[in-house]
């Protein structure tokens, strides 16, 4: 295990330079620019009357952006290996790693509540459609996934939104109420995007779980545990669903960097100041800083999530061993 631990953290180092270099010059690729984004700030404020070529070149060069693009980034990619520095907004002239530590546990909150939403919705009625397949619950349930799996999020968002607000006057809180001022205003205000967020996560993997629990209930090994005597809740969930489960760890783990990209959505919708509303907020006043910096942390991540992935697998099935 030791030894191939070590090979997959050797393989990630190339795959994260790489994916440096295409953070840092997608960044770059969006249209439009940041100079003429400040530049018509400075002139909407009466900061540009004249002479704006000679605060345009000085902007430049306050900014780092009056050197080549491949030095930009020798010097962008150098301060994250060397100091762990992301950078500082082009706005603001904040460091963003301040910014994420703020952010940053906004968005692992409402990931975290989501993905523990589709776990225990999906799980349980997955099993259920399965031991009880082609009943009414079974039909209940495929149809809740297939519905699950068509709605968009925003659409869903945006009505929940809108909608009680024009019948009732009722709308979800947009003031950030904090965790540790306020538990349950917070709990209150993540609920709703949480569940949106989980209720798209649950469906395919409510389907998957069907599906591999189908598959395992028909094998040999199954059916002598049902001759045996034992009760269904042994049956199914010592014999049957840990079987099932490898599966379903794959998807999960894929499924928790696209949690993490997908709060941008909910994040904006419901106003919560997190990495997804920063990352929208950089790409509009085009703060390449901030856009590479929090694509490349999702990428890390995702990485994270795919290693720590495949090394769970050893630990569920006790044939699957690592050298």
């Amino acid at each position: 295990m030791a030894g191939y631990l070590v090979r997959r953290v050797l393989l990630i180092v190339p795959t994260i330079f790489i994916v440096t270099v295409l953070v840092f010059s997608l960044a770059r690729f969006i249209p439009g620019s940041v100079i003429d984004r400040l530049v018509s700030e400075m002139a909407g404020y009466g900061l540009a009357q004249g002479g704006e070529q000679v605060d345009i070149e000085s902007i430049k060069h306050q900014l780092g952006l009056d050197v080549p693009v491949h030095v930009q980034y020798v010097r962008w990619a150098g301060a994250i290996l060397t100091r762990g520095d992301f950078g500082d907004s082009l706005w603001t002239r904040r460091p963003l790693v301040d910014e994420l530590r703020v952010r940053y546990p906004v968005t692992f909150e409402l990931s975290l509540m989501a993905l523990i939403i589709s776990v225990i919705v999906a799980v349980p009625v997955g099993i259920y459609s399965a031991i009880r397949q082609d009943t009414a619950g079974d039909y209940l349930g495929r149809s809740i996934a297939i519905a699950g799996l068509s709605i968009p999020n925003f659409w869903v968002g945006t009505i929940i939104m809108v909608i009680p607000a024009i019948i009732w006057g009722w709308s979800p809180p947009v003031e950030y109420i904090q965790l540790a001022r306020d538990p349950l205003g917070n709990l209150g205000q993540f609920i709703i995007p949480a569940t949106i967020m989980g209720m798209s996560t649950s469906a395919g993997l409510m389907r998957m779980t069907r599906t591999m629990m189908l598959e395992v209930l028909r094998n040999d090994y199954v059916r002598t545990a049902w001759s045996k005597g034992l009760t269904e809740k042994m049956v199914v969930m010592r014999h049957a669903f840990k079987n099932a489960a490898l599966p379903l760890i794959t998807m999960l783990g894929a499924r928790i960097p696209g949690l993490l990209a997908g709060s941008v959505i909910m994040e904006q919708i419901f106003a919560l100041p997190g990495m997804g509303r920063l990352m929208i907020d950089a790409i509009n006043t085009r703060d390449y800083p901030v856009i590479s910096g929090i694509n490349l942390i999702m990428a890390i991540l995702t990485l994270v999530c795919i290693l720590l992935t495949d090394v769970s697998y050893a630990y569920v099935d006790p044939r699957i061993r690592y050298r």
